[in-house]
């Protein structure tokens, strides 16, 4: 009989999709084209491939562990132990928090170009009520904030076909189609820049990793996760290649910059006509508070599994079974994603975010093929085992290696910080170390 407070395998493609369809096409697209010219198309397409494998495993392994909602981090703590298992865990929820804080700017600076900047800083202003408001919601329910997610998903992709239909009226009937749109400069035509590019973009795709924090909450476990993961991926994936394509068939590739509206700036370069621009400044801010809400969702429910495992004090626990939420999770969350909206600009926000992202999708290769090594029998399988998942794992190795100084040196400062508190509290707690031989 069914779990009326379950969701339906629906719901949760739209939960995945309100993660992707926000930041990544609103937001960072438009910086990415900044980095890359139209190489971004190219960089798209590529982490797409990675981001589809990384569904592929996640899907494997959440048909393994129907019951845990901690994503990749459960199943870290479930292949190598709680060491890993708890920097995998902190880094991932951190990663989460952080990239709310991107998608909120993306919200605050939509609604400041629609209102003609009401008053100073209001970008941060608006971002701020936006994380309160959503973090309210989400505490009267994940079954209640998953739906209102669905909702907003359908309204976006509206808003996004009609941009499209657009732009491609625009370029072709009107005959304003100019090839030169699409350039590359020399500095956006280097191997560095195709990867600061991707660096961007697959941040943008990760929000599908917030379907398998819901698992236990979808109707069909883990089979159901696997599909609804694999298809929000390949729907944004078509999404964003069209998307960064008409974005330059309105203005040059050279014309993007570092901001938090490129398709307003691409509309307004175009001469758009009025309602045309609102369609999509509303579509723009309904995208961003969707993936706002899936995020703070998916960190929630991140650091309530961490709490479950007994890796966080208990003062910082807390579930209401009623309404499926912890509420000091939501509480916790929405208080570091607002400190972080001040770490910087969006790019060096969203790489900050993709560091434990990248650590996260690294470790989940890792355990995937100890469970398979293993005998493990899921219900979904990775197809090309061991090929796709070594493919991810040297992708992901690059991204690392081309991230900025900054977010290089705060990811690395909060694993040997974890590292050192994790031993500390061993040690106070007296609890055995575990040897084990790797070599004859």
């Amino acid at each position: 009989m069914p779990n009326n407070k379950q969701i339906s395998a629906m719901v949760a493609t739209a939960v995945g999709l309100g993660a992707i369809i926000g930041a990544g096409i609103f937001v960072l697209s438009g910086t990415a084209i900044a980095q890359a010219g139209a190489n971004a198309l190219l960089a798209f397409i590529f982490v797409g491939v990675v981001a589809l494998i990384i569904a592929f495993e996640l899907g494997e392994l959440s048909t393994l562990f129907p019951k845990l909602s901690g994503a990749s981090y459960s199943y870290v703590y479930q292949a190598f132990g709680s060491e890993l298992g708890f920097i995998t865990g902190i880094m991932l929820y951190f990663s989460f928090a952080t990239a709310i804080s991107v998608i909120a700017l993306g919200f605050g600076s939509y609604l400041t170009s629609l209102l003609g900047a009401p008053f100073a800083d209001s970008i941060h202003v608006f971002a701020i009520a936006l994380i309160i408001a959503l973090s309210a919601l989400t505490v009267t329910g994940v079954k209640k904030a998953a739906r209102a997610d669905f909702g907003l998903v359908v309204v976006k992709i509206v808003a996004l076909l009609v941009f499209i239909g657009f732009a491609l009226a625009y370029a072709f009937h009107a005959m304003n189609f100019n090839p030169g749109n699409f350039s590359v400069s020399a500095a956006q035509g280097t191997a560095s820049a195709f990867f600061a590019a991707s660096i961007v973009i697959f941040f943008a795709y990760t929000g599908f990793q917030s379907i398998v924090t819901l698992t236990p909450s979808i109707r069909g476990g883990g089979r159901s996760a696997a599909k609804s993961t694999i298809m929000a991926v390949l729907i944004s994936m078509a999404l964003y290649i069209t998307i960064v394509a008409v974005l330059m068939l309105l203005a040059p590739a050279s014309k993007y910059t570092i901001s938090g509206d490129p398709l307003a700036m691409a509309l307004s370069h175009s001469g758009a006509p009025p309602w045309i621009s609102l369609i999509v400044d509303i579509g723009a801010l309904v995208a961003t508070a969707s993936a706002s809400l899936a995020m703070i969702i998916a960190a929630s429910n991140q650091l309530h599994q961490v709490g479950k495992d007994g890796l966080i004090p208990k003062i910082l626990r807390g579930y209401s079974v009623k309404r499926a939420v912890s509420t000091k999770s939501v509480v916790i969350t929405a208080m570091i994603s607002m400190v972080m909206l001040y770490s910087g600009n969006l790019f060096t926000i969203a790489s900050i975010s993709n560091f434990g992202l990248l650590l996260a999708f690294l470790m989940t290769g890792f355990a995937l093929m100890h469970f398979r090594h293993r005998g493990s029998k899921p219900a979904f399988k990775v197809p090309l085992y061991p090929y796709l998942p070594v493919f991810s794992i040297i992708s992901i190795l690059l991204f690392m290696i081309g991230m900025p100084k900054t977010a290089l040196v705060i990811g690395v400062i909060m694993i040997i910080s974890l590292i050192i508190i994790y031993y500390a509290l061993r040690e106070v707690k007296g609890k055995r170390i575990v040897k084990v031989r790797l070599f004859r």
